[in-house]
């Protein structure tokens, strides 16, 4: 562990969501993509600076492409740490793994800043909603097992838990039982963290903070019955993490970003 690490909180920056395409002008219901995108990374760095770790949790790109991930690659440029993907449903697995691969971003399991990040991926090809596959949950049991004493931060796409919107009812992660099994044997388990909601969730469960981040694109209006999106600005997480096992988290939004946002869409 580093100096400045014992003097100040190890600092985590969550991006989730961004739905990168190939065309430069690729939009999703009326927002680009890449611009919303720039739009939270100048909001990160003027707000917070710069962190020591990036988590980006799923759908990076809305069409899978490699230039879509070669986007991302070349906008977290931006920041002078490492950087960890995962796939959301959206994603092409293969492709995504190629490029974070050249980018170093293909860690599953980091120990840094008195912390181990754990991160699953629970895409399931073609469709829309998660599952995690039998190698997943026994790594992640696995890598629990062998750090006990060190402070966990768990993270995938799909939720895990039951949200107010009842159009995602559907779309979450399917064998989330299997789940807690695991989480629920490792008090060390601090932060369970996903994407895929495009809004912000907070809730306590047997000691673990859940949590869920606003997408750098589109937000879904939360406790909507059917599929709908506001016009909120995007936004990220940030995180403040201590060797103890104690953090302070808050998201932050691009309030600067304008854009005209196709509200009458009945999907994306």
């Amino acid at each position: 562990m580093t100096s400045t690490q014992t003097t100040r909180p190890f600092r985590v920056l969550q991006l989730t969501d961004p739905h990168l395409m190939a065309s430069e002008d690729g939009a999703l219901l009326g927002v680009n993509t890449r611009d919303s995108l720039d739009a939270v990374i100048d909001e990160v760095l003027k707000t917070h600076g710069q962190p020591d770790l990036i988590l980006a949790t799923g759908d990076l790109a809305q069409d899978g492409s490699e230039e879509a991930y070669r986007v991302l690659g070349d906008r977290l440029q931006a920041f002078s740490c490492d950087s960890a993907w995962i796939a959301g449903n959206h994603d092409h697995v293969a492709t995504l793994a190629r490029v974070a691969k050249e980018h170093g971003a293909d860690r599953r399991h980091i120990i840094q800043g008195g912390w181990q990040f754990i991160l699953l991926d629970s895409s399931v090809p073609e469709n829309v909603h998660g599952e995690l596959a039998e190698p997943e949950l026994e790594f992640l049991a696995s890598t629990l097992e062998q750090h006990p004493d060190l402070p966990a931060l768990v993270t995938l796409h799909h939720h895990p838990v039951d949200i107010s919107a009842d159009w995602m009812a559907d779309i979450g992660l399917r064998n989330r039982d299997a789940f807690w099994q695991i989480i629920d044997r490792f008090p060390q388990v601090r932060i369970v963290l996903w994407g895929h909601i495009h809004q912000v969730y907070e809730q306590q469960r047997k000691g673990a903070q859940l949590l869920a981040t606003p997408s750098t694109c589109i937000q879904f209006t939360s406790g909507a019955q059917d599929f709908s999106v506001e016009s909120r600005a995007p936004g990220y997480r940030w995180f403040e993490l201590q060797a103890s096992g104690n953090f302070t988290t808050e998201v932050r939004r691009a309030l600067d970003f304008e854009f005209e946002l196709d509200q009458n869409s009945s999907g994306y």
